[in-house]
């Protein structure tokens, strides 16, 4: 519960229980109208599956290079160390690893495997030896976690000194937040899952000509929230309604059952030859998720992803609450 007024709440929903939030009688055309949605969004899913599954048959011979790994290219092919000094401690970095500090600054947690694959172009070696030495200069730390089939994963995350060097060094943007350490150890393996999730669709946004400008987590949009509640004015003319919705607008949220869900990343970015800012919000749900909360998602209007294993049986709630929105595997 927030500071300010009675019956705000922002909410992930991701353990909620059931809710009334399902009409008891429709009409026959709200019913074909529904049944209609619900066929359109199958079909989408099965597109997208099947681009899922023909892709790693695909050679990259097939398509030319993404925005991205143009981009890697070009920092992974400068060798040179550059000394950084910050305070009384100087550092010796390549430009390879000062782009793996950034990447794990902005999603907290990062899988090396995925580091390999998104930010050195599939160069295990290459991410090894800067994992490796970020580790020994005190800029990172390396942990192992298991994945939901208890299989061994090596995760990554910034440490203090990491995060200090990589804010007062300028490298990012001034409005791109950037964190250190592990905030929920128990949801670690979800977490790291972002970072996967944001370059899956950020691919396809710079494959549209557009330019991702920041990526915000939840922890962020819940701290922007809430101290924005703190300052809220007890103005007693206005009901708490209103204000909700006034606040979750500012943010490009909505209010749903007198809450604001907080998705897990937001996308900022423009459209080629545009200048208006666009927002992609994503969610990466899980098997944990109940009926409500995935309901309370599907209407904050989040584009909802599951991992592959994940996405029929949240398929089926979601047809079974009649929900107007796709789910899709990544």
């Amino acid at each position: 519960m927030s500071r300010g007024f009675d019956g705000f709440e922002i909410d992930d929903f991701r353990d909620s229980d059931f809710g009334p939030d399902r009409e008891v009688s429709r009409s026959p055309s709200s019913d074909w109208n529904k049944w209609t949605e619900l066929h359109n969004i199958h079909r989408e899913e099965e597109r997208a599956d099947r681009l899922d599954r023909e892709a790693p048959d695909r050679s990259n011979r097939d398509r030319p290079p993404l925005a991205r790994e143009e981009r890697v290219q070009t920092i992974l092919s400068q060798r040179v160390r550059t000394q950084y000094t910050d305070r009384n401690k100087t550092y010796s970095l390549r430009d390879s690893e000062i782009h793996t500090l950034s990447e794990v600054g902005k999603f907290r947690v990062v899988a090396t495997r995925d580091l390999a694959e998104f930010a050195h172009n599939g160069d295990r070696a290459r991410v090894e030896n800067d994992v490796e030495n970020l580790v020994r200069q005190g800029l990172m730390k390396a942990t192992t976690i298991a994945d939901p089939e208890h299989n061994p994963t090596q995760v990554v995350t910034l440490t203090k000194e990491g995060h200090k060097l990589l804010s007062r060094g300028k490298v990012l943007p001034s409005d791109q937040a950037t964190y250190h350490g592990l905030k929920k150890p128990k949801e670690t393996f979800h977490d790291a899952d972002l970072y996967r999730l944001y370059h899956k669709v950020s691919d396809e946004i710079e494959s549209r000509g557009g330019k991702v400008l920041r990526v915000q987590l939840d922890y962020e949009m819940k701290k922007e929230l809430y101290s924005r509640l703190a300052h809220v004015p007890k103005d007693r003319s206005r009901d708490s309604e209103t204000l909700r919705k006034e606040i979750a607008e500012r943010y490009h949220l909505k209010v749903v059952s007198g809450r604001i869900p907080i998705p897990d990343v937001r996308i900022e970015y423009v459209n080629e030859n545009e200048n208006e800012i666009q927002r992609r919000d994503l969610e990466l749900a899980t098997e944990h998720y109940r009926p409500r909360g995935l309901s309370q998602k599907a209407r904050a209007g989040f584009q909802i992803y599951a991992r592959h294993g994940e996405t029929d049986r949240l398929r089926r709630i979601r047809d079974d609450r009649e929900l107007s929105a796709a789910i899709l595997g990544f």
